[in-house]
């Protein structure tokens, strides 16, 4: 993972998609997007959630564990649990709400000690590996945003922290699936400028393709068939169809065709 500027980072992705959301018009709000049920309003207030609980974790490891043993065994009621106070102001009020939680969620990552981790839900992570988690969020759920608003999304080589994180949790397809996962990944990745970043033994099956292609995988939203990923073994082409990069249930993921690759997404920039 590169610590050295992750929050940064970070907060320019969450920039970028304060961008988007200010020039939303009221209906653009109520737009489906391929997530089935959510709409680009649920989106955004998961965003928000998701925000406000890491800039607790990370502020006051007390409340933030005392706020995850209230949580029930259905995972999708936790979600909607979740989601309610922010759709409940109405999504005008959105766009301000998203950018006091991710400034929030920023300034109080960086501010823990190098030496210290952060309670999560699975296990603590250290701050700079939350934040990269943080930009894996912000890049599928404004995948997900610019799909229903037919907007092309540009990327920077800023993705690396989304790659390295995906890397990082390789197995979650496995483990959400209760699958026992095989030995690890050697993934060739092409940065959007061009650069190649190498992750895994050299002795691995090989995963090859461009960096955004496998973040859109790692998400769940593109189809393999949609990417431009390429597998060199049975357990590394097996992996393309399980990847993900969260855990919890898996989801249906996206149909082969049913939004574009990046290359051939159109709309606006």
């Amino acid at each position: 993972m590169e610590n050295e500027n992750v929050f940064a980072d970070l907060a320019d992705d969450c920039a970028e998609l304060d961008q988007i959301l200010t020039g939303l018009n009221p209906g653009d709000w109520n737009r489906d997007t391929p997530a089935p049920g959510w709409q680009v309003r649920h989106q955004v207030a998961h965003l928000c959630a998701v925000f406000r609980m890491a800039a607790v974790a990370a502020s006051d490891a007390a409340a933030f564990r005392a706020s995850v043993a209230q949580l029930g065994d259905d995972f999708d009621d936790n979600v909607t649990a979740a989601l309610s106070p922010y759709l409940v102001t109405g999504a005008g009020a959105l766009p301000g709400r998203w950018r006091t939680e991710w400034t929030g969620a920023v300034e109080a990552l960086a501010a823990v000690p190098a030496d210290q981790v952060v309670p999560w839900l699975v296990r603590p992570l250290p701050a700079p590996v939350l934040a990269a988690a943080g930009s894996m969020e912000v890049f599928a759920h404004g995948q997900d945003i610019a799909d229903a608003l037919g907007l092309r999304r540009g990327h920077t080589d800023r993705i690396r922290h989304v790659v390295g994180f995906v890397v990082q949790t390789w197995d979650f397809g496995y483990l959400s699936r209760d699958r026992t996962p095989p030995r690890g990944f050697r993934f060739e990745i092409t940065a959007p400028s061009g650069e190649l970043w190498v992750y895994g033994p050299d002795d691995a099956e090989v995963i090859t393709g461009p960096a955004v292609d496998l973040c859109l995988l790692a998400t769940r939203r593109r189809h393999r068939e949609d990417l431009a990923l390429t597998a060199v073994g049975a357990d590394a082409d097996q992996w393309l169809d399980i990847a993900q990069a969260y855990r919890g249930p898996a989801g249906p993921g996206r149909r082969p065709g049913q939004v574009p690759s990046p290359d051939a997404a159109g709309g606006q920039s």
